[in-house]
């Protein structure tokens, strides 16, 4: 069992996983960061100093042996807020991969057209050449 789960681990699907994991941590790292820094204060200066982190709806309030309980919905808002950011620009990233690729995949095209228009151009070439023996052939008949 341990000889399959060193096999599994070392294969480069699972190990590029791994790393696209790690990647994708960090990046959430940096738009929970822009989020929490950059546009929710703005928004709340903007909503008249609205701070979403605080936004709740408290169902028992705070006593001296109980703590609160309430319904974090401003929590929800940040969540659904990097979620839409993260969407965004993995949405701009992957359009930006595609463009790349249909420029390589045209520009491949491109060449794979010149060389199939010079082998054309060669076997007409050689028909022609075959053509034109032939007919000096009959003539000389």
């Amino acid at each position: 069992m341990w000889k399959e789960f060193k096999e599994f681990i070392a294969q480069g699907s699972v190990m590029d996983a791994a790393i696209g994991f790690v990647l994708g941590l960090a990046f959430k790292a940096i738009i929970d960061s822009v989020v929490n820094g950059l546009l929710l204060p703005v928004i709340g200066y903007l909503t008249a100093g609205v701070d979403f982190a605080n936004l709740k709806v408290v169902l028992k309030a705070a006593t001296d042996t109980t703590e609160e309980i309430a319904i974090t919905y401003g929590q929800v808002i940040q969540a659904v807020i990097s979620f839409l950011l993260i969407a965004f620009f993995l949405f701009l990233i992957v359009k930006g991969l595609n463009n790349m690729r249909k420029k390589r995949e045209a520009r491949m095209l491109a060449e794979a057209g010149t060389v199939e228009e010079e082998a054309a151009e060669t076997e007409l070439a050689l028909l022609q050449e075959i053509r034109d023996l032939m007919k000096a052939e009959q003539e000389s008949k």
